[in-house]
C-alpha cells in the first residue's frame, strides 16, 4: 500500500507546527503555497492514500470528484487544539485506508479486504479471514507457494497444526469458488504447490 499523505494547502503555519512533531506521525507532509501548485504537483499521484488540508473552504473542482472529496479537510472553525487536528487527520486517514482496501482487484474479480466479499460483476462470496489471507498470499507473485510456506504465513507455523488442515481449507475454497463462479482454475495445484492463474 502507499505511504499516506497530508497536503497541506495556503497553511504555512499549519504545516510548521506538524513539521516540529513530525518524527511522531506515519504520514508524509507537503506543504504548498497555493492551490495551482498543489495541482501542479500532486494531479498525478491524485488516488494515492491522502488528506488535502485548507485553511478556508474553497469551492475547487476537487469536490466535484466523488474520491477527492473525501480526502479534504477544511479547518476554518480556528483555533483548534492541536489533538484536535491530528484526530481528524487520522480519521480521514483511516478512511482512505478503507476506502482503498476495498478496491482490490485480482484477475476479474474484486476482494473486499473489510467485508471479506470475493465477486464478480455477478455473483458475490463471503471469505473467512484464512481464506482471504490464502488468496492475498497466492496473489503476491507467480510462483507456487506450498504447504508450508502457507502453513507459516497464513496460520504461522505451529507443530500442532497438520499440513492436512492447510490442504483442507485450500479445496474448500476452491470448491465455494466454483460453485459460486463456475471457475474451476483460479487456484492451480501442481507439484510446486498452489498458485492463482493469471489472465494473458
Amino acid at each position: 500500500m502507499s505511504k499516506q499523505v497530508v497536503n497541506i494547502i495556503e497553511f504555512p503555519n499549519l504545516f510548521n507546527i506538524l513539521y516540529e512533531v513530525n518524527h511522531l506521525f506515519e504520514f508524509e507532509m507537503f506543504n504548498y503555497e497555493n492551490y495551482k501548485d498543489f495541482i501542479e504537483k500532486f494531479q498525478p499521484n491524485i488516488t494515492q492514500n491522502s488528506v488535502i488540508i485548507f485553511k478556508k473552504d474553497k469551492n475547487t473542482p476537487l469536490k466535484k470528484n466523488d474520491l477527492i472529496k473525501s480526502k479534504i479537510l477544511v479547518f476554518d472553525s480556528l483555533p483548534l487544539s492541536l489533538e484536535k487536528i491530528i484526530d481528524q487527520i487520522n480519521t480521514c486517514l483511516i478512511k482512505q485506508k478503507y476506502y482503498s482496501q476495498s478496491k482490490f482487484a485480482i484477475n476479474s474479480y474484486n476482494l473486499d479486504l473489510n467485508s471479506k466479499i470475493f465477486s464478480d460483476k455477478n455473483h458475490k462470496l463471503k471469505l473467512t479471514e484464512k481464506e482471504t489471507e490464502i488468496i492475498l498470499l497466492l496473489n503476491k507473485d507467480k510462483k507456487a507457494k506450498n504447504i508450508i510456506t502457507l502453513q507459516n504465513e497464513v496460520w504461522g507455523y505451529s507443530a500442532e497444526l497438520d499440513t492436512h488442515t492447510v490442504e483442507t481449507h485450500i479445496y474448500r475454497l476452491r470448491k465455494k469458488i466454483k460453485e459460486t463462479f463456475n471457475d474451476d482454475d483460479f487456484i492451480i495445484n501442481s507439484k510446486s504447490g498452489y498458485r492463482i492463474k493469471k489472465l494473458i
